[in-house]
């Protein structure tokens, strides 16, 4: 059974202040393979994933969405960022479905996460497709 397509525009509650510290700047550089930015201060162009990711758990684990982690593949991902993020920012994410379609047994999630200060700076646009298949029991 495909995904209810009138879920497009649906905008999903900000999530819980993510703390970005130097730590974390440095844990997710190690993650990624990649050196830190100039003075450690600064993240990496991808680290808005971070706070994306948290916006898609929202998404995720909605009864009314009913979708099964298990059946999902991450299709494509990209950033637009307004300014860098450096320690010190206090982020939140929210999570608009822009589109659904389906086709050949897959519905195709296209959804957008504004990542923002808390204070309501806009810092960075992250775009992600999910491919969801329902399968077997």
């Amino acid at each position: 059974m495909a995904l209810d397509p009138g879920l497009a525009g649906r905008t999903f509650a900000p999530t819980a202040a993510y703390a970005v510290s130097r730590e974390k700047v440095a844990e997710f550089a190690a993650a990624i393979g990649a050196a830190p930015l100039d003075d450690g201060e600064q993240a990496s162009l991808t680290f808005p994933i971070v706070v994306a990711f948290q916006a898609m758990t929202g998404l995720m684990t909605d009864p009314d969405v009913g979708i099964e982690l298990h059946h999902v593949i991450h299709v494509d991902q990209r950033f637009e960022q307004t300014r860098p993020i450096r320690a010190g920012d206090r982020l939140t994410g929210t999570l608009t479905i822009d589109s659904m379609r389906h086709g050949a047994g897959v519905d195709m999630i296209s959804t957008r996460t504004e990542v923002a200060t808390t204070d309501g700076g806009h810092v960075a646009t992250a775009y992600a497709t999910l491919a969801y298949r329902e399968g077997p029991a």
